[in-house]
């Protein structure tokens, strides 16, 4: 849509708190005109589904540098547009295909309605809730409600969780090593602007698919890693580590390429500067028919197969086609993470998976889309990657899922973050996919496994270090 300056556009709605879809859906009305108008639901018109009142919601949105006028609605929707007759009408994406009341007086003067992805993964009511909010302070929290609702109890999760032992595993993806170096600040450099710290400590984890397969090996699977190294001092740290993990690592040298290595220099708690010593290319095409070879003489005796893929070259695309075409043959669970934070990568290249677990970023990347709201986000994905299950990581706002049902339809549902203090967040996709593949390949339902996921996440984040998670982090969550 062309902006025209001279417009008026209004938006309207209870307000309740303002969270991040309220300033997505306020930044996309305000570029599409000179002046933005927002209605705020009476404590009359919101009924029960507002908790606070009309007073404090209107003087909120006042003070948001986007609006230019807000006032309280208390007659019906049609009749505040057909006196104020604005330019455009916005609303968010969710309304797109629902019957808009408003729609026939727009079109009636001649002004437009338009939708905007202002949805995000809860709302201003999820926000008073008991399961965000806590009066008491405590690190990890139970998403109780989400638990209700879908009929989740603790013992059948802890039973999940003894039976992971009962697993193969196949992962395949970028072995990673991460390193931390606890550094002392001495200052500002005199000689030039930058600042000056002396090391201290240094501490390395493994990490990328060396973790997803470490966590599943801690847990109790029989875990097997498949990976491509460099010829040089930091694989043989990862072929201890992994040994210590008790995973069987199947790893293929690289004489051109280093072992992938990444340094987070960290002062007082904080990460001032992240060094990556890596190659991003594709391994050489010489090595593709040896790791091929090495899935399928691994997952001809596995029950599920974990691409973390972390786009360094591990696992290019005729690699993957072959590798899915044969598990799916041999009837494998599949499960895929395409982790893209500062490289390129596309999570719909892993297709006719179990489950995919993308940010939203990566989601919006791999289609091509910035415009549609989480949920309509995610069923595009889904019809274009042929996806039983999407799980939508939204980092300090928990999960979007939007998941197969018994009736073979997709609903859509979230879980809040379950940490409220994290220390490093870096492993929490790694942690989630872990636990939740092993839970979806028992046969536990999409809300059981996201659920499970969830928790290792939330134990996850709360060290400093990838750490493989433990049954008892699981069984012991609270």
């Amino acid at each position: 849509m062309q902006t025209n300056k001279s417009k008026t556009v209004f938006v309207s709605g209870n307000f309740n708190v303002f969270h991040p879809g309220h300033l997505r859906l306020l930044r996309f009305a305000k570029g599409l005109g000179e002046k933005l108008v927002v209605g705020v639901n009476s404590d009359r018109i919101g009924g029960r589904s507002v908790y606070v009142g009309e007073m404090m919601r209107v003087e909120v949105v006042k003070c948001n540098n986007w609006v230019d006028e807000a006032f309280i609605i208390d007659s019906r929707i049609e009749e505040i547009i057909e006196d104020l007759r604005p330019d455009v009408v916005v609303k968010g994406k969710e309304y797109e295909d629902r019957h808009n009341p408003e729609q026939a007086v727009i079109q009636k003067y001649g002004g437009k309605l338009v939708f905007s992805s202002g949805e995000v993964l809860f709302s201003s009511t999820d926000l008073l809730r008991k399961d965000l909010i806590s009066k008491e302070d405590k690190r990890f929290r139970l998403p109780v409600n989400f638990m209700k609702r879908h009929d989740i109890n603790l013992e059948n999760l802890n039973q999940t969780v003894d039976n992971f032992s009962k697993i193969k595993v196949c992962v395949i993806g970028d072995l990673i090593i991460d390193e931390f170096i606890d550094s002392e600040p001495i200052g500002m450099s005199q000689e030039e602007p930058c600042i000056v710290v002396s090391p201290n400590d240094s501490k390395r984890f493994i990490g990328g698919a060396g973790i997803v397969a470490s966590h599943a090996s801690s847990l109790g699977a029989d875990v097997e890693l498949i990976s491509v190294i460099g010829n040089d001092s930091t694989s043989s740290f990862a072929k201890d580590a992994l040994d210590l993990n008790g995973v069987r690592g199947s790893l293929i040298v690289d004489e051109f390429r280093p072992t992938t290595l990444k340094k987070r220099y960290r002062c007082n708690g904080r990460t001032l500067l992240k060094v990556s010593h890596m190659h991003q290319n594709e391994i050489p095409s010489s090595l593709h028919r040896n790791l091929i070879s090495k899935a399928k003489s691994t997952l001809s005796e596995c029950d599920l197969l974990i691409f973390a893929d972390f786009n360094y070259g591990c696992l290019p695309q005729c690699v993957v086609e072959e590798i899915i075409s044969f598990s799916k043959k041999e009837k494998v669970t599949m499960v895929a993470d395409s982790q893209s934070s500062s490289q390129l990568g596309d999570i719909s290249r892993f297709h006719d998976m179990h489950l995919i677990t993308p940010t939203e970023r990566e989601a919006r990347t791999s289609i091509r889309n910035q415009e549609d709201g989480l949920v309509v986000l995610c069923e595009k994905l889904r019809n274009k990657t042929n996806s039983k299950n999407i799980i939508l990581t939204l980092g300090a706002n928990g999960i979007l899922l939007h998941v197969e049902g018994k009736d073979k339809l997709h609903h859509t549902d979230r879980i809040p973050a379950l940490n409220n203090a994290p220390k490093e967040v870096g492993g929490a996709g790694d942690s989630f996919l872990s636990a939740s593949a092993l839970a979806l390949c028992l046969d536990a339902n999409p809300w059981e496994a996201a659920c499970l996921g969830s928790m290792a996440a939330a134990v996850q984040v709360s060290r400093l270090g990838n750490l493989p998670l433990k049954p008892q982090d699981l069984k012991n969550f609270h």
